[in-house]
């Protein structure tokens, strides 16, 4: 149970959300919104599942892989504030995709432009605003705290899958997570050009703009369509495992990113493979694709879990995730990971 301090500090935050707008009187199939003033983003903060036409998610349960118990907290406050998160970044990525603009190497040779950097910021201010107690884990610039620990982490990648966006292909998604004690409680891929959002809570079914949504069954690897981001990111041993799967399914296809995760979770793609992804690449990827049905683990079917600290690196993992169990159980057997 959270301690009495926290349990005070999380109440005066969720005070401080606005009240729920009133219900409009035609439907909006995309339910997130440019923010134009502080005022727009305020108002559209304070909106929840059961006031806005497009929900935030379903109250249908999902079981879930692992026993994991939560407080008794309101996530629909935790999910309105992500959806803004989402907005002010989309905003700011819109701004320059398609754009002349400069382009950085970081230490271990990845792009990072001004767009990631900004868009990052961007979630941070609202986040400290909301939440000043709850931690901020970001790709561009890691732990951000007063204290050492919080039971609450935000982990935020601005633009995974930052070359889709150098060269205009819009296949690049935001992911936010939120963590309670190491486990991911909500997740979300956000398309900020194609305004697709993909929205994964704990207990309940995954949506995409308010839909719900499922994996497909596909028993058999001889019919999957298996997506990863490129296959000049395996090396050694994993070249070698990634190579045995991609023998026995029906399509390998490269080139999206986090948008292979959306896909697997809206039924249209059955397995994704990917190595040395980071933290921040797969935490919010977690809810979605549990959300809707499916597994993700890692290529030795253990549970995805990093703990964030102001003293934690962002170490690489092998990330496995299906629509389907048995495919997933297929796939496991093939990369054989000891």
């Amino acid at each position: 149970m959270l301690s009495q301090l926290q349990s005070h500090l999380l109440s005066q935050n969720l005070k401080s959300l606005p009240p729920s707008s009133p219900p409009r009187s035609k439907p909006n199939s995309l339910h997130f919104l440019p923010i134009t003033t502080t005022a727009t983003r305020l108002s559209f903060s304070g909106l929840t599942h059961q006031t806005h036409p497009a929900r935030i998610a379903s109250s249908t349960p999902m079981s879930s892989n692992h026993s994991f118990t939560l407080p008794d907290i309101d996530l629909d406050h935790f999910a309105a504030v992500a959806n803004s998160l989402a907005d002010a970044s989309g905003q700011v990525i819109r701004k320059y995709f398609r754009q002349k603009f400069e382009i950085l190497d970081k230490e271990d040779s990845s792009p990072v432009t001004v767009a990631d950097r900004a868009a990052e910021e961007a979630m941070v201010s609202l986040i400290l605003e909301y939440f000043p107690s709850h931690a901020i884990y970001g790709e561009e610039n890691g732990w951000r705290c007063k204290e050492k620990s919080s039971d609450f982490v935000w982990v935020l990648d601005p633009i995974d899958g930052t070359k889709s966006f150098i060269t205009g292909k819009p296949l690049f998604g935001t992911l936010i997570a939120l963590l309670y004690k190491g486990k991911p409680i909500l997740g979300m891929i956000d398309q900020p050009v194609l305004r697709e959002r993909w929205i994964g809570i704990s207990g309940r079914r995954t949506t995409l703009n308010g839909e719900e949504l499922s994996t497909r069954t596909c028993s058999a690897l001889s019919q999957a369509y298996l997506y990863t981001t490129s296959p000049h990111l395996f090396s050694g041993d994993a070249e070698e495992a990634f190579a045995r799967v991609r023998s026995k399914v029906k399509v390998p296809l490269y080139g999206c990113d986090c948008y292979a995760y959306a896909l697997l979770a809206s039924g249209f793609v059955d397995l994704v493979i990917e190595s040395g992804l980071k933290p921040y690449d797969f935490l919010s990827l977690i809810p979605v694709i549990e959300g809707a049905g499916g597994i993700i683990t890692d290529w030795r079917g253990h549970p995805l879990r990093w703990e964030a600290s102001p003293d934690s690196s962002a170490t690489s993992f092998n990330v496995v995730a299906a629509g389907d169990e048995q495919i997933h159980r297929h796939a496991l057997n093939l990369l054989q990971w000891q």
